[in-house]
């Protein structure tokens, strides 16, 4: 009872704290609409991580980001991340080192005020829309055709089940194939511990971390190979990373 009462009050401050700290940055974030991409989407991500820094360490969820230097200068890549959690977001595209965006449901625009930051850093798509699904992935394209990087989640939702990964679809795996670019797998810890994903209106400090992988080329690979190539290394490394250790 007591830790149900404890994650309830901290799941407040959570929120209660992301918004204002989102109204802090919002006007300094929508600025970057007025300088073209990459420079851009560059700043306006450099701001989101300011941000996202600060946030997380307001709500006790310090952050370790290993792998940076995977990001090779002069490369673009398709980063994949697995899910578990709705604080996977908050880790993956500010943390990815360079100007990027993520494929994200329309949705979210909706919501007042933060629908149009939203759209700023994001691909949008109806995935109950088949022509919706056919203009994401062109946007896709020209996004990494701006030297910025692409973040995708290749389980679509957020993990459910107790396997450490679910099935990926391949869009993130067509796009690499199609276009030439490379994945650079990144994986997510703790976030499923932080906000767990059947608990309701609950959130647990914890540390968290988001670690970058080796880039795997597509060359000379189907679809199917990449993605079961990025499954079986993305599932091994979060299941025994080396420093998985250090934040339980």
């Amino acid at each position: 009872m007591l830790k149900t009462l404890t994650g309830r009050i901290m799941a407040a401050w959570a929120l209660l704290s992301f918004i204002i700290t989102f109204l802090l940055f919002y006007i300094p974030s929508m600025l970057t609409w007025l300088i073209p991409d990459p420079k851009g989407q560059d700043l306006f991500i450099r701001i989101a991580r300011t941000w996202m820094r600060l946030w997380l360490t307001l709500v006790g969820c310090p952050i370790v980001v290993k792998g940076k230097e995977h990001f090779r200068k002069g490369e673009t890549f398709i980063v994949t991340c697995n899910h578990n959690s709705l604080l996977d977001v908050p880790l993956s595209s500010p943390f990815i080192q360079g100007p990027n965006k993520t494929i994200a449901k329309s949705s979210f625009t909706r919501v007042p005020v933060f629908g149009f930051y939203y759209m700023k850093g994001a691909v949008l798509v109806d995935r109950k829309s088949e022509r919706s699904r056919r203009e994401s992935y062109e946007k896709m394209k020209a996004v990494l055709r701006k030297k910025m990087h692409m973040c995708i989640y290749p389980e679509g939702t957020r993990n459910r089940t107790n396997d450490p990964l679910k099935k990926f679809h391949d869009g993130a795996f067509k796009l690499a194939v199609d276009t030439g670019h490379s994945i650079l797998p990144a994986v997510i810890f703790n976030t499923k511990k932080a906000v767990p994903a059947d608990s309701g209106f609950y959130f647990r400090p914890t540390r968290v971390a988001i670690h970058f992988l080796r880039p795997v080329s597509p060359q000379g690979k189907t679809v199917d190979e990449l993605k079961d190539e990025i499954f079986r290394i993305t599932q091994d490394y979060y299941l025994g990373g080396p420093d998985q250790k250090e934040l339980k």
